[in-house]
C-alpha cells in the first residue's frame, strides 16, 4: 500500500512551524504521493496558522454515541377503503359499513385471505362424475388432499401472466429495511490544506456550520463532528452513530466491522468527508491518514466493501466523489465474477449447492444491495464559492430547509431578503403549525412529488417509501443536485436518476420561501412574535389544481402531478375534508385511480383515518 509523505513532526507543535508535502500536486494515482529515495519531483509549502496549537492523541479518533366534491368526508372516506379492498379484481365498490370490514377486504384483496376463505372457492368444480364429492369416502379423500396442498392451490403473483395480475399487488413493500448504524468519518486535518487544493479568497469555510478558524483545531473538528452527528439524528434518531475523526486505515476498519456485526441484515450508513485529504485515486481509494498524522495512507474501496458488507449505503462528500462510485460498481462486477468462479469450480468438486455457495461467500461475497450518494462526477471539483459552505453537499443532505432558503436569498433579486432572516423564522421543523414547521412540510410535499413524477414506480417504491433515512436522503439529495448543479458541479447516484433540477415544481418552492421570507420581512419589527402569521396558500393552491385537473384531465387518465400533495394534505386538519372530498372523486375514476393512489403511499393514511375517532370522519 502506498502513502502519501506529509512531514512535520507531529500535531503537537503546530507555532510558526512548516510542512512540506513531497509529491506531485496530482492526486489522480496514489503512486503520487508514495515514499521514494529518489528526488523529489515537486514540492508544495504549507504554511500552518499560528493558532494552531492543539495537541491530540492517535487515538482521540473514535467515538460513540448511541443515537437513541360531492360526498361527505365520511363516505369519501368509505369508498375509497372499499375502492381499494376490490381493485384487484378491477370492480371498484361503492361503500363498505364499517372501517374494520374495510380494512379487512383491502387485506384480503392483496393476497393475505385465509385458508378457511380460500376453501370456501373453487374446491369442486361442479362437473359431477367420478371427481364429485357423492360420496363419503371420495369427499374425506379429496379434503384430506386439499389440506395437504393448500399453499399450491393459492395463486402465485410472480408465475402468473401478467394481464391477469392487478397492478395493485405491487403497491405494498413487502421487504422494509431500517438504516440502524451510522459511521461519520471526516478527514479534515483543519489548519492544513491537501496539495491538490487550491483555495480562492475567500472561499468556502463553513463546516456543518461552523467556521473551523473560529475555534482551536481539535475543538473545532470535535464541534463539527458532533453537530454532524446532530442533523443526521434528526432523519433517524434510533439509530447508532459513531464518530471517527481523522482516522486510520485500522480505526475505519475496526469502525465498519463493528457496525456491520451489530446491524446484521440492516442498512448500515458510510458518511465520508474528505475536505481535508487529497483526491480518490485513479486505482480506487480514498484518503486517510497514519498512526502520528505525517503521511496520506489510501483506503482502498475494495476493502471497504469488505467491511461494510450489504445492505449499505454511502454518502461521499470529497473532490472527484463520481470516481468512488464508478470504482464501487467496478469492484461489485469483479466481485460478482469471482463468486460465480468459486461457487462453479465448488460444485465441479462434486459439492452441494449449499456448501459451494457457502464456500465462494467466504473468499468473495458477493454485494448484494447498495446506494451511493456522491457530490459530484468523477472530474470536478467541489464549489469553493464563499457564499455556500464547504459542505453543500452534505448541508443539503442533512439540513435541506436552511440550505435551501440561504440559496435562494443569496440569487433572489428580492433586494429586501437577508440571510438574517432565516435564523430568526420561528418554530420546529417538527411542528406543521409554526411557520418553520410548515416550510419544512412544503419541502418535503415538493420533493416527494417530483421523484414521483420522474421515476418509475419500483425505484420510486425502494427508494422512498422503505427505509425512512434513505427515503429523506433521497428527497434532500434533489434539491443538492438543483443547488450543486447552479456552481457547476453534478450529484451523482447510485442508482442513477434522471435530471430534476429544472422540474416545474421547484418554481413552487422559490414562491413558498419567497412568501415566507417576504412576511418575516415586512412584520418581524411591527409583530417579533408573528401572532398574525399568515399560513402558506401552497397547499389550497394545489388542492385546487387538482380540482382542475379532475374537471378537465382525468378523462385523459394521466397521473395527477399533484397526488403526492394530496397525501401530505391529508395531515393537516384545516385541508383535510377538502382533500378527502377531492381524493373521493379521483378514485371514482376507477382501478386506474386506485392504483395509482395505492402507488404513491395512500394506504397507511387512509386506514389511521378510519381509525379517527373525529365524529366527521366516522363510517
Amino acid at each position: 500500500m502506498s502513502s502519501g509523505t506529509l512531514h512535520r513532526a507531529g500535531r503537537g507543535a503546530r507555532n510558526s512551524q512548516t510542512q512540506t508535502v513531497i509529491g506531485s500536486a496530482d492526486s489522480s494515482d496514489s503512486s503520487t504521493y508514495s515514499c521514494s529515495s529518489s528526488p523529489p519531483t515537486s514540492s508544495v509549502t504549507l504554511h500552518n496558522n499560528a493558532s494552531n496549537t492543539a495537541t491530540r492523541s492517535p487515538n482521540h479518533a473514535l467515538k460513540s454515541n448511541h443515537g437513541a366534491g360531492s360526498k361527505s368526508p365520511s363516505t369519501a372516506s368509505r369508498h375509497m377503503s372499499a375502492t381499494m379492498a376490490t381493485s384487484s379484481a378491477a370492480a371498484p365498490s361503492s361503500s363498505l359499513s364499517s372501517a374494520a370490514s374495510a380494512s379487512s377486504a383491502l387485506a384480503t384483496s392483496n393476497g393475505s385471505a385465509s385458508p378457511d376463505s380460500t376453501r370456501m372457492s373453487g374446491s369442486y368444480d361442479g362437473s359431477g362424475g367420478g371427481g364429485g364429492f357423492s360420496r363419503k369416502k371420495n369427499r374425506k379423500r379429496v379434503m384430506r388432499s386439499y389440506l395437504t396442498d393448500t399453499d399450491a392451490r393459492l395463486p402465485d403473483p410472480e408465475e402468473q401472466e401478467p394481464d391477469s395480475l392487478s397492478k395493485v399487488s405491487k403497491w405494498r413493500m413487502r421487504e422494509r429495511m431500517k438504516t440502524v448504524s451510522v459511521a461519520l468519518v471526516c478527514c479534515m486535518n483543519i489548519g492544513v490544506d491537501p496539495p491538490d487544493v487550491i483555495k480562492t479568497s475567500p472561499c468556502a469555510r463553513l463546516e456543518c456550520w461552523i467556521d473551523p478558524s473560529s475555534e482551536p483545531p481539535q475543538k473545532a473538528l470535535d464541534s463539527i463532528g458532533k453537530q454532524l452527528q446532530k442533523q443526521y439524528d434528526r432523519w433517524q434518531p434510533r439509530a447508532r452513530y459513531k464518530l471517527c475523526l481523522d482516522p486510520t486505515v485500522d480505526e475505519v476498519k475496526k469502525l465498519c466491522v463493528f457496525l456491520r456485526r451489530n446491524a446484521k441484515k440492516e442498512r448500515v450508513l458510510f458518511h465520508y468527508n474528505g475536505h481535508g485529504v487529497p483526491k480518490p485515486t485513479n486505482n480506487g481509494e480514498l484518503w486517510v491518514f497514519n498512526k502520528n498524522y505525517t503521511q496520506y495512507i489510501p483506503l482502498s474501496i475494495y476493502e471497504l466493501q469488505t467491511w461494510m458488507g450489504s445492505p449499505s449505503i454511502y454518502v461521499l462528500d470529497c473532490s472527484g466523489a463520481g470516481l468512488v462510485v464508478n470504482w464501487y460498481n467496478h469492484f461489485i462486477e469483479q466481485r460478482n465474477k469471482e463468486y460465480e468462479r468459486l461457487h462453479m469450480a465448488a460444485l465441479a468438486r462434486g459439492e452441494s449447492e449449499e456448501v459451494a455457495a457457502s464456500r465462494a461467500a467466504a473468499s468473495a461475497a458477493p454485494i448484494t444491495e447498495s446506494i451511493l450518494l456522491a457530490a459530484c462526477s468523477a472530474g470536478e471539483l467541489l464549489p469553493t464559492n464563499a457564499q455556500l459552505p464547504a459542505d453543500t453537499f452534505t448541508a443539503c443532505l442533512t439540513t435541506p430547509v436552511k440550505m435551501a432558503l440561504r440559496w435562494f436569498v443569496s440569487t433572489s433579486p428580492h433586494k429586501g431578503l437577508s440571510l438574517d432572516l432565516i435564523d430568526s423564522i420561528p418554530g420546529r421543523l417538527n411542528d406543521r403549525r409554526t411557520p418553520l414547521g410548515e416550510l419544512n412540510w412544503i419541502f418535503t410535499a415538493i420533493t416527494d412529488t417530483i421523484a414521483w413524477n420522474t421515476l418509475p414506480p419500483q425505484v420510486f417504491q425502494k427508494l422512498f417509501r422503505q427505509d425512512l433515512l434513505v427515503a429523506s436522503l433521497f428527497r434532500n439529495f434533489l434539491l443538492a443536485e438543483r443547488i450543486l448543479r447552479a456552481a457547476n458541479c453534478t450529484p451523482v447516484s447510485q442508482p442513477p436518476l434522471p435530471e430534476t433540477h429544472q422540474h416545474p415544481m421547484w418554481s413552487a418552492w422559490d414562491l413558498a420561501a419567497d412568501v415566507c421570507l417576504s412576511q418575516m420581512a415586512d412584520h418581524l419589527e411591527e409583530d417579533p412574535q408573528l401572532l398574525n402569521w399568515e399560513p402558506s396558500p401552497f397547499f389550497a393552491d394545489q388542492l385546487t389544481a387538482f380540482e382542475v385537473w379532475l374537471e378537465f384531465g382525468a378523462a385523459q387518465k394521466k397521473p395527477p402531478e399533484q397526488l403526492p400533495i394530496v397525501l401530505q394534505v391529508l395531515l393537516s386538519q384545516t385541508h383535510r375534508l377538502r382533500a378527502l372530498r377531492l381524493l373521493g372523486r379521483f378514485l371514482d375514476q376507477g382501478p386506474w385511480a386506485v392504483n395509482l393512489a395505492l402507488s404513491v403511499g395512500i394506504f397507511p393514511y387512509v386506514l389511521k383515518l378510519l381509525q379517527s375517532p373525529a365524529p366527521n370522519l366516522r363510517p
